[in-house]
């Protein structure tokens, strides 16, 4: 497996990347303080945000206050998963499992 980290598939640094205003969820797998970072997923209806990510081990979207761009690290608390952020077939983002 090829990291994207040293690849150099990342998208240039001089980019900002765009911040997002985060509101409770509801999602109340987690403590109250991380609430409005997760949600559940709705099915294949749901689209996701530049923000968000799939975990695949528990099907909980993981929301950040910036963009996710591929080789970004996130942490799933509902499952205690590591995944790094790459690019999938479809061209979205989604979520694979580190450790």
């Amino acid at each position: 497996m090829n990291d994207p980290l040293q690849t150099g598939a990342l998208v240039s640094k001089d980019s900002p990347r765009q911040r997002f205003v985060l509101e409770e969820t509801g999602f109340d797998e987690v403590p109250v303080k991380y609430r409005r970072f997760y949600r559940r997923w709705q099915g294949p209806g749901d689209s996701l945000a530049p923000n968000e990510v799939l975990c695949p081990v528990c099907k909980v979207v993981i929301r950040s206050t910036r963009e996710l761009r591929p080789g970004d690290r996130v942490y799933c608390m509902p499952c205690m998963s590591r995944l790094v952020v790459a690019v999938g077939a479809e061209g979205r983002l989604e979520a694979r499992v580190a450790y």
